[in-house]
């Protein structure tokens, strides 16, 4: 089990994570990335289990911003309400909040950043643009979007087959764009890692996470 710790972006914004140490030293860190639902029971116990597999791993919430201690049901008054939040935190903000994390942790070795949903096109943005090692995009919205500026560090990305949110074509424009990335996808639906989704899929799930952590292995240590 992790704890509630307090960091301080280089802008003076002072906001939450939810930090998890593994037992005995550190194999390096990760940074997990919530989804639009905030630092909720699901995002800690990602963090638990990174935390698990020997890494210092740290969920940051990255909505503090707008509203402190956002944590939201998989509803549709809970995605409403996460996307509003989701507006309202730039990519700078993103970006000097994900820095703050990446710098606690550093102490730890080299450090990937994991995310989910929105939290994936955030990992994207930190291969494109921060001192991290790697990166791992879950069914991250918008990356096909953002693709003017591509990772200067290795990227995994996982998404599913039949994800209502994200079209096959953006998960091609993203091989075409980045040949250098890794890119899987699996016969499941948008959020298919998240076992309090409706769309959690088991097996994918579990490939997906075999594949990160070799991935991590690999790059992080």
């Amino acid at each position: 089990m992790g704890e509630i710790t307090t960091l301080m972006a280089r802008d003076g914004h002072q906001f939450q994570a939810y930090l998890a140490a593994p037992k005995g030293a550190p194999r390096g860190a990760v940074v997990v990335v919530q989804e639009i639902f905030g630092v909720n029971r699901h995002v800690r116990a990602v963090t638990d289990d990174f935390a698990a597999c020997g890494y210092v791993a740290i969920a940051p919430a990255m909505f503090d911003r707008v509203r402190r201690g956002v944590e939201l049901a998989y509803t549709a008054e809970g995605v409403s309400e996460g996307r509003g939040y989701m507006l309202q935190v730039s990519k700078a903000n993103v970006l000097a909040d994900l820095a703050a994390s990446i710098a606690v942790t550093r102490h730890a070795g080299r450090v990937g950043v994991v995310g989910y949903c929105w939290g994936g096109l955030c990992a994207y943005y930190a291969a494109c643009e921060l001192p991290v090692a790697c990166a791992v995009a879950y069914y991250g919205g918008r990356i096909a979007q953002s693709l003017e500026t591509l990772p200067r560090k290795p990227v995994m990305y996982h998404f599913g087959e039949r994800d209502s949110h994200i079209p096959m074509a953006d998960v091609e424009a993203i091989r075409a764009a980045h040949p250098a990335g890794i890119v899987h996808t699996y016969p499941a639906g948008h959020g298919f890692n998240c076992s309090e989704r409706p769309d959690f899929d088991p097996a994918s799930a579990a490939l997906a996470l075999e594949r990160t952590l070799g991935f991590l292995g690999e790059h992080v240590g």
